[in-house]
């Protein structure tokens, strides 16, 4: 029995089988390469990037930090851009992904999961763009306009936004407005803090080494776990659009650059400013800096849309009788409410420790699904065993090497073990499920 999508037309319902997860007919091919720049550029800048960069110094000298940026952004979003394509190759979302591989009914874990973190990280940056908020006007009004009412704003701006298209939110309004006024305010950025060094800054800074309290593997698993984290979204945008090659290309080149960028701004902005500097207030110093920042947080709000707009397609995939804008409605009003009660001290290693499941998840499916990006099963198993155990062992994996072996990173290791489990256990056999064209 061949799995079968739905028309555009077909209703969703409780027993029929959820669009969620399912290559549909009524997706919209029309994301070009530019299309797919454009929202992983704007998608892999943010404060928070900013921010682990500079947690590579002064751990690591200046020049073993940089080429742990380049060759971690590199390696992280090459990762990224081949779920891109294997997502539009066979039409399927991430959660779509996740079923063909694993089967229907163990995927609901994973899927799940994936609900749980991409709420996370909605809260997050909803904390992040309140905070930030908060500091612009103390500086620029001399006013605390407090926690609830920054939430409310930008929780609100992010509800209208679910309300449209994503497909529209990301031709007209990111590609267009948005990553120009990113790149703009990361240039300012970079020029302002650039010229706080004179020649022999720059020469002294170059050659500085680091206190060895970080090595090149852990400096690795540090830049690759951002674009890590955005694994289980990718195919989600992916899917609509209109070749492969261009998925890849675009989110390769666009999120590459972006993590680079962010990862090296903020090594040099606490070169310039101190170790102990906040991020917000480093960035407030730099003349012009008022206006970068809000730029910056305005495009926060692409990242928050990108895991509630995510989160909606996977909560969708296990109930279906509630639509994408339902769903998408439901978890920004949750997001909004939890930013404003739980302590985000100890949010961010809980959301980063749930990511970690998430390497071995797609490290299998990368694995089972080799170099053909359609090579998917197409019958509706429960569960495949085979991919479910690879799945649990590489989590044990990354947990052993984090305790026992540190020095040697986990995501890398891990990565390693379960593609390569999955591609010796994956059937030769398998039927593709057909790639879907609008």
């Amino acid at each position: 029995m061949n799995q079968t999508p739905l028309s555009p037309s077909a209703p969703a319902s409780a027993s029929a089988p959820s669009a969620g997860y399912l290559p549909d007919s009524a997706v919209e091919r029309v994301f070009g390469w530019h299309d797919h720049m454009s929202l992983w550029f704007s998608l892999g800048v943010g404060l928070l990037v900013i921010q682990v960069g500079a947690y590579l110094v002064p751990a690591l000298g200046t020049q073993a930090a940089m080429a742990a940026v380049i060759a971690g952004s590199i390696l992280g979003a090459g990762l990224l851009a081949w779920v891109a394509r294997l997502g539009c190759d066979s039409g399927l979302s991430s959660a779509g992904l996740i079923h063909a591989v694993y089967g229907q009914r163990f995927a609901r874990l994973p899927v799940l999961l994936n609900v749980v973190q991409l709420v996370g990280w909605a809260t997050f940056e909803l904390v992040i763009m309140r905070d930030g908020t908060r500091a612009i006007s103390q500086q620029a009004l001399e006013l605390d306009v407090g926690l609830v009412l920054p939430t409310l704003f930008w929780g609100l701006v992010v509800l209208l936004l679910l309300r449209g298209s994503m497909v529209t939110l990301v031709r007209r309004i990111v590609s267009r407005i948005g990553l120009p006024l990113v790149v703009l305010s990361l240039i300012w950025l970079s020029v302002q803090f650039g010229l706080k060094l004179d020649a022999d800054a720059v020469q002294s800074l170059w050659q500085r080494a680091g206190d060895g309290s970080m090595n090149t593997f852990q400096a690795l698993d540090l830049v690759i776990a951002m674009p890590v984290s955005w694994l289980p979204l990718v195919a989600d945008y992916a899917r609509h659009g209109r070749s492969s090659q261009g998925a890849l290309a675009g989110t390769w080149f666009g999120y590459t650059l972006a993590n680079i960028w962010c990862y090296a701004l903020g090594v040099l902005v606490i070169t310039v400013t101190g170790p102990d500097t906040d991020m917000v207030s480093a960035l407030l110093m730099a003349q012009g800096g008022l206006l970068a920042l809000g730029l910056i947080l305005i495009d926060e709000l692409d990242n928050t849309y990108g895991d509630l707009y995510s989160g909606s397609v996977n909560s969708h995939s296990l109930l279906p009788r509630f639509s994408l804008k339902t769903w998408g409605m439901l978890l920004a009003v949750l997001s909004m409410a939890l930013a404003m009660v739980l302590p985000m001290q100890s949010l961010e290693p809980f959301l980063l420790t749930l990511s970690s499941v998430f390497v071995p998840l797609f490290g299998t499916i990368l694995g089972r699904t080799g170099l053909q990006a359609g090579r998917l099963s197409d019958t509706p198993r429960s569960i495949h065993a085979a991919p479910a155990l690879i799945w649990l062992l590489g989590i044990v994996c990354f947990h052993s090497l984090a305790q026992w072996a540190p020095d040697y990173g986990s995501a890398l290791p891990t990565l390693l073990l379960t593609f390569t489990l999955g591609a010796l256990t994956a059937r030769n056999g398998i039927r593709p499920t057909q790639p879907i064209r609008s």
